[in-house]
């Protein structure tokens, strides 16, 4: 096919030849007989084995919510009704159906300056070449954020940073 493109594009049979790394006489073959190259024609769609349960799959699904069928249970089912198909075929069409249910964020409340969360961190600086320890201090009540610049992760480097704020670290 791109023998036939180039060609009309004006190219010679060598250029062809040398752009496509094949010989001379092939190109001229292929330019020589129209129905040796290649057509590919889209193939005839075929029926999925779980067509004609789809029906009864989709019905179990919605009478099922909130709740989810396991696949095994529904493949069961439809081997009773003579579904002949595998199970992967099942499990990747009702996929598309499940609703994932996401679980509330519930936050953790505490009393103003009761808790703190530290951390350390390390930032590279020239290139990896130094280290900077940063200490974070976040409080648990505003989530308000403290950072510190030291040079170990000491206790006693964010001990005297924070001053004595929270009674539970």
């Amino acid at each position: 096919m791109e023998i036939h493109v180039l060609q009309r594009q004006g190219k010679s049979i060598r250029s062809i030849a040398r752009a496509l790394n094949v010989s001379r006489n092939s190109v001229r073959k292929y330019l020589r007989d129209i129905a040796r190259t290649s057509t590919y024609s889209r193939r005839d769609d075929r029926l999925s084995k779980l067509e004609p349960f789809k029906t009864y799959l989709l019905e179990r699904i919605e009478a099922a919510r909130p709740d989810w069928i396991p696949t095994a249970v529904l493949f069961r089912e439809l081997q009773a009704k003579g579904y002949d198909g595998k199970e992967g075929i099942l499990r990747n069409y009702i996929r598309q159906f499940k609703v994932t249910r996401t679980e509330p964020v519930r936050r953790f409340e505490t009393p103003s300056g009761q808790q703190m969360q530290v951390d350390f961190t390390t930032i590279y600086l020239y290139r990896g070449r130094q280290k900077l320890k940063a200490f974070v201090a976040t409080l648990g009540f505003s989530r308000a954020t403290y950072v510190r610049f030291i040079e170990y992760e000491r206790q006693e480097d964010w001990l005297s940073g924070i001053g004595g704020c929270a009674t539970l670290l």
